[in-house]
């Protein structure tokens, strides 16, 4: 695939930025769009990437703004659609996660279709929009698959306020529906599950912010109902991206949700071995509920050629990374 074209939204993003630089890696010519390109606070580790002089632009474009992606992707061979909010504290989910969410995918899925040269959009989608349903999250019989024919529950997210897990649900189902109505391009969607890794930008993203509450001390007890959990390496995910746009025969949802899929009180116990000096949380009293957890099917991905980071490794490497950038002591 050297020599083709391709555009990346929210390129200086967290999973993006991995993305781009894979896509450089292997000969790419990469597109970027951010909300300020002149803003090296925020950009400058795009330029540090191996290519990134040669065979990387950056365009200022806005989620909101209608046909903001109009001239950049004219001429591209394919998209990866990676920008979207992704939040922990906000004031109004409808104004900072669902409506970007919504309106920037469409803006992105319509901008594909207008430029009539890109054959396949690769959007990326969560988890949020797969696991998240009492039968997912809370199931009642052992070894239930999850799987990428499961889609989370939207009045479950509202009535358990799991707003970004509604804006990934809306967002997904809206792209899906789009492209009923628009196929000159092919629509691939990566459901990531909790993703983490090195960082590369000088931000802390919202997936290692997760984890780095269990590291702190900032998480005093783990939830006293039991959840699942699965953990990806950031370079899986991109790699999954990668894979789903250069195999012609790749098509629908790719849930990447890493291996094993584990309860939160498994995955403090990994991080108590491999921290043992941190103040992690302890399991909670026992309810007296049976706990089953489910088996987050990754199956379909596999078939690509992706190969899952073993799940030490990662926690490891975030870890790591996390104390590069001090924001773990």
């Amino acid at each position: 695939m050297a020599g083709k074209t391709v555009a990346v939204t929210g390129a200086n993003g967290f999973i993006a930025t991995w993305v781009v630089k894979l896509l450089l890696e292997r000969g790419y010519t990469v597109r970027g769009t951010v909300r300020n390109p002149d803003d090296s606070a925020k950009v400058a580790h795009l330029w540090e990437l191996p290519g990134a002089k040669e065979r990387l632009t950056l365009h200022k474009a806005s989620l909101l703004e209608d046909g903001a992606f109009d001239d950049i992707f004219a001429g591209v061979d394919g998209v990866f659609h990676a920008a979207s909010p992704v939040l922990i504290k906000f004031e109004d989910p409808e104004k900072d996660l669902l409506l970007p969410a919504l309106k920037g995918t469409i803006n992105a899925l319509s901008s594909a279709a207008k430029a009539g040269t890109v054959k396949r959009v690769v959007f990326t989608s969560s988890n949020a929009a797969v696991s998240f349903s009492e039968a997912a999250a809370y199931p009642t019989q052992p070894n239930v698959v999850v799987d990428e024919s499961w889609w989370s529950d939207d009045e479950w997210c509202v009535k358990n306020e799991q707003w970004y897990m509604l804006s990934k649900l809306r967002a997904e189902k809206a792209a899906w529906d789009f492209v009923k109505d628009h196929q000159n391009f092919d629509l691939v969607t990566i459901n990531p599950a909790l993703v983490v890794g090195p960082i590369l930008h000088n931000t802390l993203n919202a997936s290692s912010e997760m984890l780095l509450v269990y590291l702190d001390g900032s998480m005093k007890e783990l939830p006293g109902r039991a959840r699942p959990v699965a953990v990806v390496h950031v370079k899986d995910v991109a790699m999954a991206h990668i894979l789903a746009y250069e195999d012609p025969s790749a098509q629908g949802r790719y849930f990447v949700p890493g291996e094993p899929t584990m309860l939160v009180s498994q995955l403090a116990d990994l991080l108590r071995k491999i921290c043992p000096d941190s103040p992690i949380p302890k399991k909670p009293v026992e309810s007296g509920e049976k706990v089953f957890c489910p088996i987050f099917s990754a199956e379909k991905v596999k078939k690509l050629g992706l190969v899952f980071t073993p799940i030490e490794d990662t926690l490891r490497e975030c870890i790591a990374s996390l104390k590069e950038n001090n924001w773990l002591k």
